[in-house]
C-alpha cells in the first residue's frame, strides 16, 4: 500500500549573530531546542494480492490470481488502511494546503479502491454464496468508514478552511471544482452535525447499507426462483427452435430435465412475451415477472422497502431536507425534485393521448383476430409486434441474422467511435477475466498510442444481476498516472452451443448505450481520479451513452456492421426502410413505462419522515392511479418491489435522470445535425468539451458551452413521434 508523503512545516532553525557575544560569566550557555521531526505518520501496510497494484497492462485486474477468499481481508485491510490515511491528514499539524488535505485525499484508499473495484463487478456480474456473504460483511464496515471521513471533525475543518479561502488560494479550475463537491458532500453526508445527531446519522447509514445490500441478494435470488417453468413444448408455441432448445438447456442445468425454463429479466415486460402465442403462457410469464418479489418468503422485498423508505426520509430530515428526494438531488443538473416533476409532468399529455391511441389500435387488431378481450398487460407486447408486422411487415426475426454479436460490436460500435473521435480496437487474448464469456480490447488513441482496456461480458447468467451497465476496475487520473480499464455488461440470452450469436435489435441498441458510458470513461482527461469518467450526477451520467445510441442508426455506421451472418449481405433497404419507420411506434408504451417507474421513485422518496412507514402495494397503486395513464396496462417498467435501481443501487429518486439526459442526448444529436452529423470534426468538438470533461464543470455551463444553447425538449418529443 502506498504511504501518504504528508508535508509538515519544518521548525525554525536558529540563526547566529553576526557580531560577538560574550557570555554571561556565571549562566552557562542554553542548548539549542532539538529541531522537532518531521510529521510522518505511520500507515500500515497491506498484505495479499490487492496490496499493491496488478503488474498487467494498465494496472488491470489479475484474475488468474484472484480468489473468492482474496476479497474480505483485502477489503477489511484496505478499510484500516484508508482510516489511518484520514486520520494523518485530519491531524496533519501543518496549516491545511490544497496538497496536504485534497491532494492526500485523493491518493488514499488505494488497496480499498482495487480491492471493492473487482469486488462489486463479480458480485454484480458473477457472485456466487461467498461473495454474497463477504458483501453482507463489509456492507456496514464500508458504511462506518465513510461515516469516519465524512463525520470527522478535524478534517472536514481542514476542507472548510480551504473552502473558506478558496477566491485567495489561486487554483485551477478543477481543483476550484474539486473542493467544491467535497465540501458540499461534506456537508450532505453530516459534517455539520453535532454530538447525537452524528451518532444517529451513523446508525441510519449503517442500517441503510445493510438494507440495500440485502435488497440486491434477495432480488437476485426472487428473480432466479421465479423463472417460469413449462411441461411441453406446445406451451412456447411462437418460439423459434433455437430459443425453445435454450429453455430446455436451462431447465435441465437446474436439475429439470425434459422441462423448460424461461428466466426473468430485469424489467416487469420480457422479451418472449412479443413472441409467445399461448396467451396463457403469456399471462404466467407475465405473473412470474410482476411477483417476482412479492411470493412471501426469504426473497419477498416489501418489508424491507417500507423500512427503507422510513430511513432515509429520516435521514433527510436529520441533514435538514424536507425528503430524501430533496437531500440526494441538491448536486444534481435538475437542482430540485420540483425542476425534474415539472420536466415529467409535461411529458403526461402527449404520452396520455399516444397511450390511447396505441391501445385503441391493439384492441381492434385483437377484435379482427377473434379475440373477445381487451389488451392487457401480458398481451401488448404480442400484438404490438403483429401490429408493427402489419404497419411496417417486418418482425425482430427477420432483423435478428444481421445482428451477429462480434460485428455488432467491432464493426458497428467501434466503427462508429473510430469515425466520431478516432478510436481503434484490438482484441487481446492474454489477459486473465473473470468468465469465459468476457473478451478484452486495447483502445487506441487517434496518434496510435494506448489509450485504455475495454472488457465485454454480453450474455446473461443466473448469477448475473439483470440488466446493463458499465463500470471501471481502474480509474483516469494523470496524479495517480493512471489510463482507465473499463467494463460492459449486459443480460443478452445466449444461444444454444452450436447456434449463431445473433442478438436483438434492442440488444445491439443496449450495447450503443452502454459502450457511450464506457466512452464517457475512456476518453477522460482529468487530473483527479473523483471527477474523471463517468463520476458525475445521476442526471448527466446517461447523457453520453444515450447520445451514443443514436449512431446505431446512421447510415454508414449501419451499413458498416448490419450485414447477414451466413452471407454477408448488407441489410436490404427495404428492411432498413421498415426498421427506421418502426422507431417511433408504441412509444406511448415504451416511454410510459419508464416514465411512470420515475414518477413512482419520486414519489417514495417524496415521502417526509412523519409519514411513516408505508404499505408498498397501497403506496404505489395510490401513485400510479393519480397520473392519468394507462398504468394498468402499461405498468411501469419496474415495480416498487423489483426496482433495483433505487432500492439497491444509486439512483434512488434520480429515475427521472433517464428522461432528463434524453432530453439532453436528442438536444445534442440535433446540434449534430444542424452542423453536418458524424464528422471528425463534430466527434472531436463533443470528446473535448463533453466526454473528457467528467465532472470538472458545472453541467449546465458545459452544455452550454457545446451546443451554444440551454437544451430543450422538443427535439425528444419529435424523435420520441408524439410531436
Amino acid at each position: 500500500m502506498h504511504k501518504l508523503a504528508l508535508v509538515s512545516l519544518s521548525a525554525l532553525a536558529m540563526a547566529g549573530c553576526s557580531g560577538k557575544v560574550e557570555p554571561v560569566a556565571s549562566v552557562p550557555p542554553v542548548a539549542a531546542a532539538p529541531e522537532p521531526a518531521p510529521y510522518a505518520p505511520v500507515i500500515p501496510e497491506g498484505t495479499g494480492v490487492f496490496a499493491q497494484p496488478s503488474t498487467l497492462p494498465f494496472q488491470t485486474p489479475d484474475f488468474s490470481k484472484i480468489k473468492d477468499s482474496d476479497f474480505q481481508p483485502a477489503i477489511e485491510q484496505g478499510i484500516a488502511i484508508n482510516q489511518a490515511e484520514i486520520e494523518a491528514i485530519a491531524n496533519n499539524p501543518a496549516e491545511p494546503t490544497f496538497e496536504n488535505t485534497m491532494v492526500a485525499m485523493e491518493k488514499s484508499g488505494q488497496m480499498l479502491t482495487r480491492a471493492y473495484y473487482v469486488f462489486s463487478a463479480l458480485t454484480s456480474a458473477n457472485t456466487n454464496d461467498t461473495l454474497d456473504k463477504v458483501d453482507s460483511a463489509t456492507a456496514p464496515k464500508l458504511a462506518a468508514l465513510r461515516d469516519a471521513i465524512y463525520l470527522n471533525d478535524k478534517l472536514f475543518a481542514r476542507v472548510k478552511s480551504l473552502y473558506d479561502r478558496r477566491d485567495s488560494l489561486g487554483l485551477a479550475a478543477d481543483e476550484q471544482r474539486l473542493l467544491k463537491l467535497t465540501y458540499d458532500r461534506f456537508v450532505q453526508n453530516g459534517a455539520m452535525l453535532q454530538g447525537a445527531d452524528k451518532e444517529k446519522l451513523k446508525s441510519l447509514n449503517g442500517r441503510i447499507s445493510t438494507l440495500q445490500t440485502e435488497f440486491g441478494q434477495k432480488l437476485t435470488a426472487g428473480t432466479r426462483d421465479a423463472a417460469l417453468v413449462v411441461n411441453t413444448k406446445a406451451e412456447l408455441a411462437g418460439l423459434s427452435e433455437a430459443e425453445i432448445a435454450t429453455a430446455a438447456k436451462a431447465a435441465a442445468d437446474r436439475g429439470m430435465k425434459g422441462k423448460f425454463l424461461l428466466p426473468l429479466q430485469n424489467t416487469t415486460q420480457q422479451p418472449l412475451l412479443a413472441r409467445l402465442s399461448n396467451r396463457a403462457t403469456r399471462k404466467a410469464l407475465y405473473e412470474a415477472s410482476w411477483n417476482r418479489s412479492e411470493r412471501g418468503g426469504a426473497n419477498d422485498t416489501r418489508a424491507l422497502i417500507s423500512e427503507l423508505a422510513q430511513l432515509r426520509a429520516e435521514k433527510a430530515q436529520l441533514l435538514g431536507f424536507p425528503d430524501f428526494a430533496s437531500f440526494t438531488m441538491s448536486d444534481q443538473m435538475a437542482k430540485t425534485p420540483g425542476n425534474a416533476l415539472k420536466f415529467m409532468e409535461g411529458l403526461v399529455p402527449a404520452l396520455a393521448a399516444a397511450q390511447k391511441r396505441e391501445a385503441e389500435e391493439i384492441d381492434a387488431l385483437i377484435k379482427r383476430s377473434g379475440g373477445k378481450f381487451s389488451v392487457e398487460p401480458w398481451d401488448w407486447d404480442y400484438y404490438a409486434e403483429r401490429l408493427r408486422k402489419e404497419k411496417y411487415a417486418f418482425d425482430e426475426s427477420q432483423v435478428k441474422p444481421y445482428f451477429e454479436i462480434t460485428n455488432v460490436l467491432e464493426n458497428g460500435v467501434f466503427f462508429a467511435a473510430n469515425q466520431l473521435y478516432g478510436l481503434t480496437f484490438r482484441k487481446r487474448d492474454d489477459l486473465p477475466v473473470y468468465h469465459p464469456d468476457v473478451t478484452v480490447y486495447t483502445v487506441y488513441d487517434k496518434d496510435g498510442s494506448e489509450m485504455a482496456l475495454f472488457y465485454f461480458d454480453p450474455w446473461k447468467r443466473d448469477n448475473k444481476q439483470g440488466g446493463a451497465w458499465m463500470s471501471n476496475f481502474v480509474d483516469q487520473s494523470h496524479l495517480m498516472g493512471t489510463k482507465p480499464v473499463v467494463f460492459n455488461v449486459q443480460n443478452s440470452p445466449k444461444p444454444a452451443p452450436g447456434q449463431p450469436l445473433l442478438i436483438s435489435f434492442t440488444d445491439a441498441e443496449t450495447m450503443f448505450h452502454e459502450f457511450g458510458h464506457a466512452l464517457h470513461g475512456i476518453l477522460s482527461n482529468q487530473r483527479y481520479p473523483s471527477i474523471s469518467g463517468a463520476s458525475t450526477a445521476r442526471d448527466f451520467v446517461e447523457f453520453p451513452s444515450q447520445f451514443n445510441e443514436n449512431w446505431m442508426t446512421d447510415p454508414r455506421v449501419f451499413a458498416n456492421f448490419a450485414k447477414h451472418y451466413q452471407t454477408g449481405a448488407p441489410m436490404p433497404k427495404d428492411l432498413v426502410a421498415k426498421v427506421e419507420r418502426a422507431a417511433r411506434f408504441n412509444q406511448g408504451y415504451a416511454l410510459g413505462e419508464a416514465l411512470t417507474a420515475a414518477i413512482l421513485d419520486q414519489k417514495w422518496h417524496a415521502l417526509p419522515a412523519s409519514a411513516g412507514r408505508q404499505d408498498v402495494n397501497a403506496f404505489e397503486n395510490q401513485a400510479l392511479g393519480s397520473l392519468g395513464l394507462l398504468t394498468a396496462k402499461v405498468p411501469p417498467r419496474y415495480r416498487t418491489s423489483y426496482f433495483r435501481h433505487i432500492w439497491g443501487g444509486g439512483y434512488a429518486a434520480g429515475y427521472y435522470a433517464y428522461q432528463w439526459t434524453e432530453m439532453l442526448n436528442h438536444d445534442a444529436f440535433q446540434w449534430f445535425v444542424e452542423n453536418g452529423g458524424m464528422t471528425r470534426e463534430n466527434g472531436q468538438r463533443f470528446r473535448d468539451m463533453v466526454l473528457s470533461q467528467g465532472n470538472s464543470k458545472d453541467y449546465a455551463e458545459m452544455y452550454r458551452a457545446f451546443a451554444g444553447r440551454d437544451p430543450g425538449v422538443e427535439p425528444m418529443l419529435k424523435a420520441r413521434g408524439l410531436k
